[in-house]
């Protein structure tokens, strides 16, 4: 039989597929916390499982079914609505935590998505990465930097599950929860920094500065007087009262044009910034004022 995989490559695709599958088998786990059908969920520690928010329906009685076969109990460590991701902490059992991929995804790749929606053992669905997209805002309102779409068929229970490649390694999480039931994928590495933000911190920090603004061009002769080439910034048409922009001294006519030392282009690159460790720390805001260049100091405000 190895002479024949060997001289056939359609046999050793297929072999290398089902091999890829059961090393990811191995960090696939079956995830109980809703009425209806179960769904699935990635280990992303040896006591962590990352899953879909939108499959966890219970804070309480959630068990998890290990790739051995053996069940265990689990509670909430933290979750993210916006990004429709959550965090499980096991009360017993242990897990072997899922390798990322090395590289990106690119459209046209092979991929398997992955879930074990009962206890009968993992399943698979092959296809191939048919687009790769972000930003976008999802159905809660929130920023997805990126994310898959992929041709690959989302069984029931599938979210929450492993998107992979074909060594095995994790491609992305898998949900129907983000855009009106339509399947996507958010990419691994942005995965795991939200289950690293929910690990430290059981939520995900979200800054806001109170402000609403406009994308408006910058002219020629702005752009020389801030000294780089960035053909837009955000025009400030609002200041909330007490809010931090305020606080720091931001005015209605103001064009936000970096923040914390990163340019500032869109709305959408103003709310990626606004994420993580930067929430509650006092910010550089680089801004256009009466067509000069301005740098003040806002302490960056956490959403509710």
């Amino acid at each position: 039989m190895s002479n024949v995989s060997e001289s056939n490559p359609l046999v050793a695709l297929s072999d290398a597929m089902a091999e890829a599958v059961a090393k990811a088998g191995e960090s696939t786990v079956l995830v109980d916390a809703r009425q209806r059908f179960p769904a699935s969920g990635i280990a992303y520690g040896r006591k962590l499982v990352l899953t879909a928010d939108h499959v966890v329906e219970r804070d309480e009685d959630i068990h998890i079914v290990l790739p051995n076969g053996e069940e265990a109990a689990a509670s909430i460590a933290g979750r993210d609505p916006g990004s429709d991701l959550a965090l499980l902490r096991l009360t017993g059992g242990e897990l072997a935590p899922a390798e990322p991929a090395l590289q990106a995804a690119r459209v046209g790749q092979l991929a398997l998505a992955l879930g074990r929606p009962s206890p009968e053992g993992i399943q698979a669905s092959l296809g191939v990465i048919s687009a790769v997209g972000g930003p976008v805002r999802t159905r809660r309102g929130s920023l997805l930097e990126h994310y898959l779409r992929t041709d690959t068929i989302p069984y029931p229970g599938f979210s929450g599950g492993p998107l992979i490649d074909a060594s095995g390694r994790v491609l992305g999480l898998n949900t129907s929860g983000l855009a009106h039931g339509v399947p996507l994928t958010i990419p691994a590495a942005d995965a795991w920094k939200v289950a690293e933000a929910l690990a430290q911190n059981g939520r995900v920090l979200r800054g806001y500065l109170g402000v609403r603004s406009q994308p408006v061009s910058i002219s020629s002769n702005q752009r020389q007087v801030l000294g780089r080439s960035q053909e837009t910034g955000l025009l400030v048409v609002g200041v909330e009262d007490d809010s931090p922009a305020e606080q720091g001294g931001l005015l209605v006519g103001d064009i936000l044009v970096g923040l914390a030392g990163e340019p500032i282009t869109d709305p959408d690159q103003l709310s990626s910034r606004l994420a993580g460790s930067i929430v509650g720390q006092s910010a550089a805001v680089e801004i256009l004022r009466g067509g000069q260049p301005l740098t003040i100091t806002v302490k960056i405000g956490e959403r509710k």
